[in-house]
């Protein structure tokens, strides 16, 4: 049992060391936790051969400024795209008990009439775009997708009033 104990105090000495620098680095600390945690279960993963380093403390270092700098790679690319086609929309979010209410209704319509709904409501493709998608003309797009808003209106979740919002027969 020897192996756990000392895997235990390395990441008991290593969580603080660790939090404290990736603070100071990136200047926000709950990113620091993040990064810190995830080099703590790379180290708890590979244990048999971190344990064996000479400097294991500085690994788990190396690893937490390499986790930093594609941390910082990804956000540059996000900021790039964003630059260049614009911000992505927010999805906004759902309490857990609509969402999975919205899944189990959407489970219960037919896989086409589902894909099609996805595809023009979720995803927020046109319906030509929609029809590309899914390999078949534009009025069956609009006529999966008036089937499938007619489904979830019978179980309760579209209102006449949502429903009404969106235009079924655009072609954008």
């Amino acid at each position: 049992m020897k192996e756990p104990d000392e895997l235990v105090a390395f990441c008991r000495r290593e969580w603080p060391r660790l939090v404290g620098s990736l603070s100071l680095s990136t200047g926000d600390p709950e990113l620091a936790q993040d990064l810190a945690q995830e080099t703590l279960a790379r180290a708890c993963r590979d244990w048999r051969r971190v344990s064996r380093l000479d400097a294991p403390g500085a690994w788990a270092h190396r690893v937490a400024l390499n986790l930093l700098r594609s941390h910082f790679r990804h956000r540059a690319v996000v900021r790039r795209h964003d630059d260049k086609f614009g911000p992505r929309d927010h999805v906004p979010e759902t309490d857990p008990t609509s969402a999975v209410a919205i899944r189990l209704a959407l489970m219960q319509l037919p896989r086409r009439q589902r894909t099609a709904l996805t595809l023009r409501y979720f995803s927020d493709l046109s319906v030509r775009e929609t029809a590309d998608a899914m390999r078949c003309p534009e009025g069956t797009v609009k006529t999966l997708t008036r089937q499938a808003i007619a489904g979830l209106r019978s179980m309760g979740l579209v209102t006449d009033r949502a429903a009404e919002e969106e235009p079924l027969t655009d072609v954008q």
